[in-house]
């Protein structure tokens, strides 16, 4: 199982995932750590921001695009739409902060269930900043506990020191593979982004031709 950043060679699926959760407990670090091992200082999102990484899971080469959303309240309408087509959902809290563990069932599980159009979707519980150890106010058994609670996968990671990171996302995508109707529908997005790359050839007068997007 490895990751790739590279842009060449094509892939076998493409999958939207979605990265939710309250303000500040690491979303953009995590997927910033993720797409290029490097994460200080990251500012918070403003309404929605997305990255893609090519990684290959399980001999399959996938397409992630990962919309990063923000926490704030103030921008939950703008972001609620990003909910529908997602094949995954990796849900984050801060280890360190409860709040942002309880409202992953006030709010983030809530929204799912409002918003989420795929009842398929393969969804992964995240504990961050497991770096700040003496700073846990969230128990790895009440990580578990949740994740069990609402069928997720369940890592802790840090952003900043890269553990578990890449396995965040690689998990998520090896459920993905085991779901037939999530893969039937990251073939279909390939063949569609084949068909808009398609060239259309012009012939020039000079004999030469031109090809447009």
């Amino acid at each position: 199982m490895g990751s790739s950043s590279r842009q060449g060679g094509g892939y076998d699926y493409s999958f939207k995932v979605l990265l939710i959760g309250d303000s500040g407990v690491g979303k953009s670090s995590l997927l910033v750590t993720f797409i290029s091992e490097y994460a200080d200082n990251i500012a918070s999102t403003i309404g929605v921001d997305f990255k893609i990484k090519l990684l290959t899971v399980a001999g399959k080469r996938l397409k992630l695009t990962i919309w990063d959303t923000a926490g704030q309240e103030k921008f939950r309408t703008l972001t609620s739409s990003y909910y529908r087509g997602s094949q995954g959902i990796i849900l984050v809290y801060d280890v360190t902060r409860r709040e942002t563990f309880t409202n992953l069932s006030d709010v983030w599980a809530k929204e799912i269930e409002l918003y989420s159009t795929n009842p398929d979707c393969i969804r992964v519980l995240v504990g961050n900043k497991v770096d700040r150890e003496s700073e846990r106010m969230v128990s790895r058994d009440e990580g578990i506990s949740l994740a069990s609670q609402y069928g997720c996968v369940f890592l802790e990671c840090s952003a900043k020191t890269g553990e578990n990171t890449g396995k965040c996302f690689e998990e998520l995508a090896l459920k993905i593979l085991e779901v037939p109707s999530l893969l039937v529908e990251g073939s279909a997005a390939v063949k569609r982004t084949s068909f808009k790359q398609k060239p259309e050839y012009n012939a020039s007068p000079g004999g030469g031709c031109c090809s447009f997007l």
